[in-house]
């Protein structure tokens, strides 16, 4: 399968170095929204939405006042998932499938985007949502998504348990990364040549799962702050690490919002 890396949402909060470990404090950090287009037998499928059009067109409504304040997102059209599948020069309609790591706004948000698709959901992140979770914003699904949620059971995949191959799409799983999120997951894509590995908000710094891990103070403040399972978001970022470690010449493993890692991995596709 072949596998198309983009950039679907830029956000520029205050921090510098602090947030996104480049040089320079007095400036603002740049953390990106790294989603995939999967080229699938049966059609295409999206890993990930950004936070969709209506964040451009009526971001107050569709993001909330306390997420523009704090993480700056980019009103740019041509960071949306339409506009990014398009300028690849596929039809959006042709978008059959769609798997999110998680529900947050900065990760389903361009659902609405995909009506008709269906969207693979770990249950329990579904029925977090589905109870009201105020971290969820219900107006990014009042358009009603196509769900396909999976329970948390499965085969072994390089050492982790309870892996999904999903509905309708041989060589992408779900894999339970549960910490950010109560039904947090990674998706893992079978390229052929190698597996990669979308492992959403587990962490969120590129040297977090290196075998001497670092994350910037801010950021890591950010993801303690945010985090719905303090235990199993540390466990699963341990086993992060020991996938590198051992698995980095069959598994590439990457974060959603950090730059380094999509800048690496989007050059490597245009190669």
């Amino acid at each position: 399968m072949r596998v198309h890396h983009f950039n679907c949402g830029t956000m520029r909060p205050i921090g510098g170095k602090l947030v996104d470990g480049q040089p320079g404090l007095f400036r603002r950090a740049t953390l990106v929204c790294h989603c995939l287009l999967v080229e699938t037998g049966t059609g295409l499928a999206l890993i990930e939405t950004g936070m969709g059009s209506p964040s451009v067109t009526d971001p107050a409504r569709w993001l909330g006042s306390r997420f523009l304040r704090t993480s700056n997102p980019v009103a740019d059209e041509s960071e949306t998932a339409l506009s990014r599948i398009r300028a690849l020069g596929f039809d959006p309609a042709d978008v059959r499938d769609i798997v999110v790591t998680h529900l947050d706004l900065d990760h389903a948000g361009g659902l609405v985007d995909f009506p008709h698709a269906r969207v693979h959901v770990y249950g329990k992140e579904l029925d977090a949502y589905r109870t009201g979770n105020p971290r969820y914003r219900d107006v990014q699904f009042r358009h009603g998504p196509r769900w396909k949620s999976y329970p948390d059971a499965g085969d072994q995949w390089f050492g982790f348990d309870a892996v999904r191959e999903l509905d309708g799409l041989p060589g992408i799983a779900l894999v339970p990364l549960a910490g950010h999120t109560a039904g947090h997951a990674g998706v893992a894509v079978d390229t052929g040549t190698g597996w990669v590995l979308n492992a959403g908000d587990a962490y969120f710094f590129h040297q977090e799962i290196d075998s001497d891990p670092y994350c910037p103070p801010g950021l890591a403040m950010f993801e303690r702050r945010v985090q719905t399972l303090p235990g199993p978001r540390r466990e699963n970022q341990r086993r992060l690490r020991e996938l590198r470690r051992d698995h980095a010449d069959e598994v590439t493993v990457f974060a959603s919002h950090d730059l380094a890692d999509f800048e690496r991995l989007s050059e490597r596709s245009r190669v």
